[in-house]
C-alpha cells in the first residue's frame, strides 16, 4: 500500500497556487498588450497620430484633474462599500488573486500598464468615434468579472463616464491615465494590506 505523504500534498498544492498567480499575470499582460495594439489599429485607421493625444499645455492642471478625479471616486467608492452588501460587488476575487499578496512595485506596474493602455484604447480611440456614451457601455462590457451584480457594473458605467469627461474637458489623455492609475492603485493597495481574512 503506498503512503500519502502530507508534505508532498502541501507542495501540490503550493504549485498549483503558484501556476494560477502565473496564469493569471500572463492573462493581464497579453490582455493589455492586445488592448495597445487594437489601439494602435486604430489609430491607423482614424489617421490619427496618438502622441497628440499627450499633449498638454498645463501639466499642473493635468494632473489636479487626474488625481482630483480619482480621489473622487475612491470616495464614492468608500461611500458605496458601506450600504451595498459585499455580495452585490462581487467580482469572484479576481482582484483580490490579483493584489492580495503582490509587492507593492507590482501593483504600482499592473495600474500603470492597465491605465496606458485600457485609456490609449478608450479614451483616446474609441471615444474619438463613439463618444463618452458608448465608449462607456463598451467599457463596461469589458469588465465582464462584474456583469453579474448591476452595482459594480454601474459604478465602472460612471467610472467611465467621468474619465470620459475629464478628457474632453482638458483635451490631454494624461488626465485619465493619472487617474485610472490612482484608482487601480489605491484600490489594490487597500486589497493588499486591507483588513485580513476573517478565519
Amino acid at each position: 500500500m503506498k503512503k500519502l505523504k502530507f508534505r508532498d500534498t502541501l507542495r501540490r498544492t503550493l504549485e498549483i497556487d503558484a501556476a494560477n498567480d502565473r496564469l493569471l499575470l500572463m492573462n493581464l499582460y497579453m490582455t493589455q498588450g492586445l488592448t495597445l495594439a487594437v489601439s494602435l489599429i486604430i489609430f491607423l485607421i482614424q489617421r490619427q497620430n496618438p502622441l497628440r493625444l499627450f499633449h498638454t499645455a498645463d501639466p499642473g492642471a493635468a494632473a489636479a484633474w487626474g488625481i482630483g478625479f480619482g480621489a473622487a471616486v475612491l470616495l464614492a467608492d468608500l461611500f458605496v462599500s458601506r450600504w451595498v452588501p459585499e455580495e452585490a460587488a462581487d467580482d469572484g476575487g479576481i482582484n483580490k488573486m490579483l493584489f492580495g499578496s503582490r509587492a507593492v512595485w507590482h501593483i504600482a506596474l499592473i495600474s500603470a500598464v492597465a491605465a496606458v493602455c485600457e485609456e490609449l484604447l478608450f479614451r483616446g480611440a474609441i471615444q474619438h468615434a463613439w463618444g463618452p456614451y458608448w465608449t462607456s457601455i463598451l467599457f463596461a462590457a469589458i469588465h465582464i468579472r462584474y456583469l453579474r451584480h448591476w452595482v459594480p457594473t454601474g459604478l465602472v458605467f460612471c467610472i467611465s463616464y467621468g474619465l470620459g469627461w475629464i478628457y474632453q474637458e482638458t483635451g490631454t489623455i494624461w488626465c485619465p491615465i493619472l487617474a485610472h492609475f490612482v484608482i487601480d492603485l489605491v484600490m489594490g493597495l487597500i486589497l493588499r494590506f486591507g483588513k485580513g481574512e476573517a478565519t
